[in-house]
């Protein structure tokens, strides 16, 4: 089956991707890998990443695409092909994948949104930020290692204490 996707050249993307089986922990427990399956797509089909955030079992990343290239599909199914391809057969398959010859890591779809302007940006890497707070891996953004968060401090772009203890960050969809 072929998704209807929007395609817009040069557009900047949310995007949230899911493992197959959410109590699983497969995106931190081997985020090396999929650091070098980011790296690998990204040297081969160029994007920006203004921001990501790896939680176990899912991660949430904001993709500029060059001018005249709308093709972030291929590039998530490449990195997720990566990231697959570089773990032990440890998960469960179901039938229905392996007969199609499918690995069980990845929810077989994922969600995508075209970002319209700055104000929807900003509220989308927020939410990036925020989302370890909100799924209570930490107390503090800072605190999570596995986010675009900490070169936003490192930049001077966001304070070490950016969200505080009584922000709360909600995209309006």
């Amino acid at each position: 089956m072929r998704y209807r996707r929007l395609i817009a050249e040069g557009s900047t993307w949310f995007l949230t991707v899911n493992l197959a089986d959410r109590r699983q922990d497969y995106l931190i427990r081997h985020i090396d890998v999929l650091r070098q399956a980011v790296r690998q797509v990204r040297d081969r089909h160029p994007f920006e990443i203004v921001a990501i955030v790896v939680l176990p079992d899912h991660f949430h990343a904001v993709w500029t695409l060059p001018e005249g290239d709308a093709d972030y599909p291929t590039r998530m199914t490449l990195i997720k092909a990566a990231f697959s391809r570089n773990l032990p057969k440890i998960e469960r398959i179901l039938e229905s994948r392996e007969r199609k010859r499918e690995r069980g890591i990845w929810q077989r779809r994922y969600w995508e949104h075209q970002i319209r302007d700055e104000a929807d940006l900003q509220a989308h890497v927020d939410y990036i930020h925020y989302n370890p707070v909100k799924h209570g891996h930490v107390e503090r953004v800072l605190e999570w290692p596995y986010s675009s968060f900490h070169r936003y401090v490192r930049l001077g772009w966001l304070p070490e204490d950016w969200a505080g203890e009584s922000v709360v960050v909600q995209l309006q969809e």
